[in-house]
């Protein structure tokens, strides 16, 4: 029989290094079977030994092991004190958000992902939040946006699509020193590449569905926060819409992160191979790279040429998502910005000839070959 404490007492594995914490997680193997594997606890509720007896887990709308063994492998991997799994990337930012009361500003990201962009405008906006979204570059810019009622700066790098890469020390010191909440997602580089949290993020978000699972069959969101007060909030949230990963898609996300570092590897080196081709192509006329990862987003020289790459790539997959081992290519203007107007979209680059490109694991000169005979 467990004892009560017993999944409270684990070892978060500081000392080793991070190619080994993605493998054994926090605590890794079941304290009960001794099973390598984490088991999936797929049930709603726990029975309890006797009256005020538990285990520490009563109904999995509150809690589940499975879902609680990512959590904690989570907020080891970005350095955090505490993380939360929701049932998508969407979900997690609806608890970012709902740290807001009526009448708060946000400042964010200009080159955000739509769906983050319609959460702001379509929902937190007509409960009374205001929103403004620059350039994260231009620190003389931010200073001056920030307003008496300004509670959060909320920031993407880099950015998506357009990967515009922002100094996170020193967008925390601006928010440190104006009393924001410093939230950051790091979705498109995951804490292999970039742990906000050690340059002073009070909360790191992702959308799990990426490169953290990486396979492309999950749908997650996580969060990871720095205080208790911070993972009260987000308990309640998760509490109360009920919106905590399911036992199994917890496990799917586990799984993938066991490969995080060797996935992450070689998105990296691919990407750089990648975009060293296509930056010279004849088609491209513009590209964007952040230096390292697996993004790529470019313009070409006509719209014929976007319905004719769409159409002609064969191993590359026409598909909205990003992070897998496949790689995707997707058309911004329709898919992932359908929600950013269209001046805005029109001033950030994203129009009719953009393309963005989730480089994948395959062998480089096959993807390469791929783009170059559906581009010519």
């Amino acid at each position: 029989m467990v004892n009560d404490c017993y999944y409270d007492e684990y070892d978060r594995k500081e000392n080793l290094h991070f190619d080994s914490k993605v493998v054994h997680g926090a605590l890794g193997c079941d304290p009960i079977t001794g099973s390598v594997s984490f088991p999936i606890f797929q049930t709603a509720t726990f029975r309890h030994r006797g009256f005020g007896v538990s285990t520490g887990f009563d109904y999995s709308r509150l809690q589940n092991p499975t879902r609680q063994e990512l959590e904690r492998t989570m907020a080891i991997l970005e350095e955090g004190l505490e993380a939360f799994a929701f049932t998508s990337g969407q979900a997690a930012n609806m608890g970012v958000f709902g740290l807001l009361a009526p009448g708060d500003h946000v400042l964010l990201s200009d080159d955000i992902y739509g769906g983050t962009y319609r959460i702001c405008s379509d929902i937190f906006s007509r409960l009374g939040c205001e929103f403004t979204y620059l350039d994260m570059a231009d620190l003389e810019a931010l200073e001056a946006a920030i307003r008496p009622n300004t509670k959060m700066l909320f920031v993407e790098t880099p950015t998506n699509p357009m990967m515009k890469v922002a100094d996170l020390p020193k967008l925390s010191e601006v928010a440190k020193r104006h009393g924001l909440l410093f939230v950051v997602d790091n979705t498109f580089l995951s804490p292999y590449f970039q742990k906000p949290m050690t340059m002073g993020a009070d909360i790191v978000v992702h959308s799990g569905t990426k490169y953290l699972c990486g396979h492309n069959d999950v749908i997650a969101g996580i969060v990871v926060v720095s205080t208790k007060e911070l993972a009260d909030h987000f308990r309640l949230q998760m509490k109360s819409r009920g919106n905590g990963l399911g036992p199994f898609d917890s496990w799917l996300v586990l799984r993938g992160l066991k490969t995080l570092s060797l996935r992450m590897e070689r998105h990296d080196q691919n990407g750089k191979k990648v975009a060293e081709r296509l930056k010279t192509h004849p088609r491209i006329s513009k590209l964007n790279y952040a230096g390292v990862g697996g993004m790529i987003s470019f313009e070409v020289d006509s719209v014929e040429t976007v319905h004719r790459v769409l159409s002609g790539v064969k191993m590359v997959l026409f598909a909205e998502s990003l992070g897998g081992t496949e790689s995707l290519i997707t058309y911004p203007l329709t898919q992932t910005h359908e929600s950013t107007p269209a001046d805005v979209r029109e001033k950030l680059g994203i129009n009719e000839r953009f393309l963005r490109l989730s480089v994948g694991i395959e062998d480089p000169e096959d993807i390469i070959a791929d783009l170059e005979q559906a581009l010519a």
